[in-house]
């Protein structure tokens, strides 16, 4: 029996069409991740939403394409893959304005991002899951078996591809659009080759418009009225969206298009965000604040907390931050700089601490995903290594997203629970009056204390800590509620679930200087109001007149 060699092997149009389709379709599944997560978050609920649409709209192109493969052609192919390319252009100029009409809709949080994933990114798939039938029907393979087996092997090695390129090189390397319009080129490059070596003039005058659109969609960019400021940088990293931008005299980093940190240009020692004031709550924890030496920061971002640390005291700042490209934003953008006393760790926060033989005073976690923790970082776990890479005074704090009580508290109340399970004593402080969503300071001590308002105000007064946490201390809050939430293990996380209980909540980010506050929908939960709808912070006058949350207590400061 004679084997023919891997030289001996010719690709034939269709085999070409069949990988190209699979470079495209898993290289588009790839890229749809990084186009909704901005709106919707990187979610198990957003992949599983990606994942279902593109798995059904291959198998009912397979299903189309098969009754209608008796009727399969190069031209019909060609038509095929030429469609799939004009769609493309659609995505990259409607994207983003479709991304906003869609978190609109009153959907649960779990469902948000289906819409906008089956728009966008269903009917190219549809269209791209004919070309295998088709090239199984056209293929010079003896049998079916064969010629369905050949063309499994293409279309998946085309995904491979597709999937390894778009992950490892082109997502780096590139912009959104750019991907967009690389993979359009290909569909139109291919859909050529198709008719060639005779170039039929319908064919070869529609690809040629179909490239003038992607170049137009591309060059124009996407379609949305970007209200936020002027954009300074914007990249798309490894992980995420990463976009600097100016509002006047603010310049604040959003990721994958949640507000990360903010610094003001003309005084850039100023808390910009408030929540960034309560990192300094520890300090008032510890014995001695002269004794703190080494204090780890989990999460950069703008680097707020780590600078702020550097500056006004004297110990010595790691920061363990995954994105190398955030690190080297912060450097060019935010005026952090490396030094004997600042050192920055390009590494997950869990990760170092499993490495690291060094203890720490302090640790502050401040690590987000757009607005989420990630996973295995909310997980006992993780607190049971912090503590124990704490010293015996050290102090342990994690910034929170979550509303304090009722609902939208789920998240909060299962992390509360979660880090009480590892720590000896657990605090925690709301950072608005506001009922809502908001960063939340969960704060928790290796040694057994017992520390009352007046404790603290007390230590305040006597410790120089080169700000006043009067406001801060004011805003302790009681130990909530535990009984019906879970302690967050390894086994059994259901994260997403719990902060599907924000739906509805609007997101408020307290800022210094402001006599009122304005929320935002809170990105964790997509509701009925959007960015260009937040609601104004009531005050005390009229605050019974508007329905929704309402502060607590008294208005905001």
């Amino acid at each position: 029996m004679s084997v023919r060699q891997p030289s001996a092997y010719r690709p034939t149009k269709p085999d070409i069409a069949v990988f190209v389709s699979g470079v495209t379709s898993m290289g588009l599944e790839i890229l749809a991740g990084r186009i909704i997560a901005p709106q919707f978050g990187s979610s198990i609920y957003t992949w599983g939403s990606i994942i279902t649409v593109f798995l059904t709209a291959l198998s009912l192109g397979y299903w189309q394409g098969g009754k209608q493969a008796g009727e399969a052609s190069n031209r019909r192919m060609c038509w095929l893959m030429l469609g799939t390319a004009g769609y493309v252009a659609i995505v990259v100029y409607g994207s983003d304005q479709l991304l906003l009409s869609a978190s609109a809709l009153p959907l649960p949080a779990r469902y948000a991002s289906l819409p906008a994933v089956l728009v966008l990114f269903g009917p190219p798939t549809y269209l791209l899951g004919f070309i295998s039938p088709y090239a199984a029907e056209l293929s010079a393979k003896e049998g079916t078996g064969e010629a369905s087996g050949h063309v499994y092997a293409l279309g998946t090695i085309g995904s491979i591809v597709g999937a390894g390129a778009t992950t490892y090189f082109l997502i780096p390397a590139l912009g959104i659009d750019a991907i967009g319009l690389l993979f359009g080129f290909v569909l139109v490059g291919t859909a050529l080759a198709l008719t060639l070596p005779t170039l039929a003039p319908t064919p070869a005058a529609a690809s040629v418009a179909i490239a003038l659109v992607l170049v137009v969609a591309a060059g124009i960019g996407p379609v949305a009225f970007d209200h936020r400021g002027d954009v300074v940088y914007q990249t798309q990293t490894a992980y995420q969206e990463l976009e600097v931008i100016d509002n006047g005299d603010e310049r604040t980093l959003y990721l994958d298009g949640a507000r990360h940190s903010a610094m003001d240009l003309d005084d850039p020692e100023r808390h910009v965000f408030e929540y960034t004031r309560y990192f300094h709550i520890p300090m008032l924890m510890v014995d001695d604040p002269a004794e703190v030496e080494n204090v780890l920061f989990i999460g950069g971002g703008g680097y707020t907390g780590p600078k702020d640390y550097e500056r006004t005291y004297d110990v010595d700042v790691d920061v363990a931050e995954l994105d190398p490209e955030v690190s080297q934003a912060a450097k060019d953008y935010f005026r952090l700089e490396e030094s004997e006393n600042m050192t920055v760790h390009t590494k997950d926060g869990r990760q170092f601490l499993r490495e690291t033989d060094k203890n720490y005073d302090m640790i502050v976690l401040d690590a987000y995903q757009k607005d989420q923790v990630p996973v295995h970082l909310t997980q006992v776990g993780f607190m049971e290594l912090a503590a124990d890479r704490l010293t015996d005074d050290g102090v342990f704090l994690a910034n929170v997203i979550s509303a304090p009580s009722g609902a939208g508290s789920d998240f909060y109340r299962a992390q509360y629970k979660t880090i009480d399970e590892a720590f000896a004593s657990t605090y925690s402080y709301r950072t608005s009056d506001w009922g809502s969503v908001q960063n939340i300071e969960v704060v928790a001590t290796k040694a057994d204390t017992d520390f009352t308002e007046a404790d603290l105000a007390e230590r305040n007064e006597r410790r120089d800590l080169g700000l006043d946490l009067r406001t801060e201390i004011d805003a302790s809050l009681d130990p909530p509620k535990t009984d019906d939430v879970p302690v967050l293990t390894a086994d059994h996380a259901p994260v997403e679930n719990l902060q599907a209980s924000t739906i509805g909540q609007e997101y408020v980010i307290e800022r210094t200087g402001e006599e009122e506050t304005t929320p935002e929908p809170a990105s964790i939960a997509v509701g009925s109001e959007r960015y260009d709808r937040a609601r104004p912070a009531p005050t005390l006058e009229f605050e019974s007149s508007i329905p929704g949350p309402r502060p607590l207590g008294s208005a905001p400061a």
